[in-house]
């Protein structure tokens, strides 16, 4: 692919408007060094040098196609609390409306914090609740998606089973959005793997495919093949897209089409599932084929696997990206 065709494609990510609704949570990082061990029980003790608050879950998906240009609308859930502050001003400085940031004084923000040395992750403390929304939330959630469904370009649905993301609420944002001719990008996790019929393109990791479809999958691409068929079948999805860890992903949309992984260096995959589905998301809003934006989506995701924690890709690594390996 030459390098005008690739700035073509990454220019017009630009002018897309994406809604991102899902698991909204607030990253924390501690980082600090440690040197001994405490006395009162065998555990080491972390002399913290500072901390860093950063957006995560459907929030740093929602960072990622912003960081890339489009006009992005975060829909979700948060407490009623000091950590939906603290997210909410995270958001407005990175110039992320927070208008469709629903309250519910009945659960925490979803908030992890993560304690580090020297790059090492020592332990994570949750601050969540699993429980599902009730219907006041489910219909205020939906609200604020139907004043903007005839806007947008894609819906991304990011689940990280933390109560949001119900099956009346699902289906309700799919058929709003079938109305509009728009696609529905799904990333998923196991409670609820099979609530997402005729969504657009559904995008589960290999473990999470073989969980929720009772059967052992080696990495392998004549078995990943078979489960991509029987998951489409029962999803009635346009589109899968399996990631698959050091094998790259496998597309399957009536044919199969794999991707090796890249041989960036990786410190830390977090988020990077985050990034494949912004891009796949912002791909389909532009009216590129699966294929074009799932390889694109791969090296964005190796880019970001290159530093420390849940990051958003930046536009100029991923140009530079696509221009050595997509050729």
């Amino acid at each position: 692919m030459s390098a005008p065709s690739i700035k073509h494609i990454l220019d017009s990510f630009k002018k897309q408007r994406i809604a991102v609704i899902g698991d909204i949570m607030l990253d924390k990082y501690i980082f600090g060094h440690v040197s001994r061990i405490s006395p009162e029980y065998p555990v080491p003790v972390v002399e913290v040098t500072h901390e860093d608050h950063r957006l995560g879950g459907a929030a740093n998906v929602a960072l990622n196609t912003l960081s890339l240009g489009a006009e992005t609308i975060l829909i979700g859930v948060t407490g009623a609390d000091a950590n939906r502050d603290i997210l909410a001003d995270l958001c407005r400085n990175l110039n992320l409306s927070v208008d469709c940031l629903v309250a519910d004084a009945s659960r925490p923000t979803t908030s992890k914090t993560r304690i580090l040395s020297q790059s090492h992750h020592i332990t994570r403390v949750d601050y969540e609740s699993k429980e599902s929304v009730d219907q006041h939330i489910e219909t205020a959630i939906l609200e604020r998606f139907e004043h903007i469904a005839d806007s947008i370009d894609a819906v991304i649905l990011e689940d990280y089973n933390k109560g949001l993301l119900t099956e009346n609420l699902v289906q309700n944002i799919i058929k709003i959005a079938e109305t509009n001719n728009t696609p529905v990008l799904v990333d998923p996790k196991l409670k609820g793997f099979f609530s997402y019929r005729n969504c657009s393109v559904f995008k589960p990791n290999l473990s999470e495919m073989a969980s929720s479809l009772g059967i052992v999958i080696h990495n392998d691409d004549r078995e990943i093949e078979k489960a991509c068929v029987l998951l489409r079948e029962k999803l009635n999805a346009e589109a899968i897209v399996v990631t698959r860890s050091e094998k790259g992903m496998t597309i399957y949309n009536g044919k199969f089409t794999h991707i090796p992984a890249t041989s960036l260096e990786v410190s830390d995959v977090s988020g990077a599932g985050d990034t494949v589905i912004s891009v796949l998301a912002l791909g389909a809003a532009s009216g590129l084929d699966i294929e074009t934006s799932a390889a694109i989506a791969n090296l964005a995701a190796g880019s970001v696997c290159q530093e420390v924690g849940a990051v958003p890709v930046k536009q100029d690594k991923l140009f530079r990206a696509c221009q050595e390996y997509l050729r």
